[in-house]
């Protein structure tokens, strides 16, 4: 089975507060995050780094994840990848923690797809999260620091999924994106009547 990686390392500069720690519906972004992916994982490793300490606390009790301490945070997104793809040993999902909402049929379509890296698309735009087959852990691992994974991946067989989920779309990195959630899950609900 699949294990997944979320990334919530940074600094949420522009949301000025842990992001991942915002709550939607009494529960916090990144456990949102969390909820979505475990079923289609055997564990989850949560990359933290600047806000790590509370991050962790959050993170108590829940089974079947792993908070691990990227202390190399400063150099970038792609450091925290490395550290989460050092715990892994079988195919993997790469999500931002601050993509929270991904649908559950997305994380299927990845499953179900057929090259070594995939991504799911809504309306011709590439979102999150990235499933990424095992025999590519060494190869990412051996990438400078310096590398992202957009760059990685661009140079492998890329399998792009269509989907019908917006959420594959959706970063939350201001308040401003926070404060709009509530508008974007009533239409959506609305629009599921």
């Amino acid at each position: 089975m699949a294990e997944g990686i979320i990334l919530a390392a940074g600094y949420s500069s522009r949301a000025k507060t842990n992001k991942m720690l915002l709550t939607f519906k009494n529960k916090s972004l990144i456990c949102h995050a969390i909820d979505g992916m475990m079923p289609y994982v055997s564990h989850i490793f949560v990359i933290t780094g600047h806000y790590h300490q509370e991050i962790e606390e959050a993170m108590k009790g829940l089974n079947d994840v792993t908070c691990i301490e990227n202390k190399d945070y400063h150099q970038g997104m792609f450091s925290s990848i490395q550290k989460g793809v050092f715990s892994v040993s079988d195919d993997f999902f790469v999500l931002p923690g601050d993509c929270p909402f991904v649908h559950s049929s997305t994380y299927e379509y990845l499953l179900q797809g057929e090259k070594e890296m995939r991504v799911p698309s809504y309306l011709g735009r590439n979102g999150h999260p990235l499933f990424i087959q095992k025999h590519l852990i060494k190869p990412i691992l051996e990438e400078p620091v310096s590398s992202n994974l957009k760059v990685f991946r661009n140079r492998h067989d890329l399998e792009i999924i269509e989907t019908n989920d917006p959420n594959v779309l959706t970063d939350i990195d201001t308040i401003e994106d926070y404060m709009k959630l509530d508008k974007v899950t009533r239409k959506e609900e609305k629009d599921g009547d």
